[in-house]
């Protein structure tokens, strides 16, 4: 049991050090957290509004060109 616990705190603690570093990648590691809040709301409403499917397509033509792009520079 404790063996999962930490197994899972481990899990966790990755994914939010890989959700902050694609904030950093996007160039908004100097941004006020609220203004990023902000913005991951607006974009979670979009996501689930009445064109979630388009932009949703937007977004990750956008991120996948962009991964790919970074892939290139290194």
């Amino acid at each position: 049991m404790q063996r999962t616990k930490l197994s899972e705190r481990k899990a966790d603690t990755r994914n939010k050090i890989q959700l902050g570093g694609l904030i950093v990648k996007a160039g908004l590691g100097e941004e006020d957290t609220a203004v990023l809040f902000g913005a991951l709301i607006e974009a979670a409403d979009a996501l689930s509004g009445p064109n979630a499917v388009a932009i949703q397509r937007r977004y990750r033509r956008r991120g996948d060109a962009a991964f790919r792009e970074d892939q290139n520079d290194g």
